[in-house]
């Protein structure tokens, strides 16, 4: 009775295996390779990014651009409503105007910094574009209101990206002008702006035509 009730012990828990596996089976999808690839996460790729993003942060900046003069003299009655019009805030960042504006280029300083006298822009404001080789800040990456830092993995990733746009416009716009040749010159420039300076406006641009 004893090997019988054994016996009978072993054959119930090996269905119950074979019924689990089977279902475990039943339960279980097999993935393709391609379906694989696209259920894994990838690494956050910086020069990728920069590549797919810059045209598009281009054009928001051109078709979203203000007058610097206007813009100017918003902010010189009215700081707060004149960023609420015209700028965009990022979190907690300063913030970013985009603009354009058609003036005299001066000379260039060692930094590749060209200075500009511009209409309607109080004389005490010093207006700037800046060049390279060294492009700061994250203008371009702010300057849209699209870009978040949740949609990041974390802080390095999302002043990767910031990093990333500047190469892109170093590649694709700073590369086609040579900053000692604008002096003297009339020069469109469309481009974005942190207001961290009341008195002072970094320009950082997009687009540049020479006249």
């Amino acid at each position: 009775m004893k090997n019988r009730s054994a016996a009978f012990r072993r054959s119930v828990w090996t269905g119950a295996i074979v019924v689990l596996i089977v279902a475990m089976g039943l339960g279980t999808k097999v993935l393709t390779g391609e379906e694989l690839a696209a259920a894994t996460p990838t690494a956050f790729s910086a020069a990728d990014y920069g590549v797919k993003t810059f045209p598009v942060v281009q054009a928001a900046i051109v078709t979203s651009a203000h007058d610097l003069g206007t813009v100017a003299t918003a902010l010189a009655a009215d700081p707060k409503a004149a960023t609420e019009k015209y700028g965009i805030v990022e979190g907690t960042s300063f913030p970013v105007f985009s603009v354009t504006f058609t003036a005299v280029a001066g000379a260039a300083d060692a930094a590749g910094m060209v200075p500009f006298t511009v209409d309607g822009v109080p004389a005490a404001v010093k207006v700037r574009m800046q060049t390279g080789p060294a492009i700061n800040g994250t203008d371009l990456r702010d300057a849209t209101g699209t870009i978040h830092f949740p949609d990041f993995t974390n802080q390095i990733e999302y002043q990767d990206a910031g990093a990333a746009l500047n190469t892109e416009l170093k590649a694709e716009v700073l590369s086609k002008i040579k900053a000692a040749d604008l002096a003297g010159k009339t020069v469109t420039v469309t481009g974005a702006f942190q207001l961290v300076n009341p008195a002072g406006f970094l320009i950082t641009p997009v687009k540049i035509e020479v006249k």
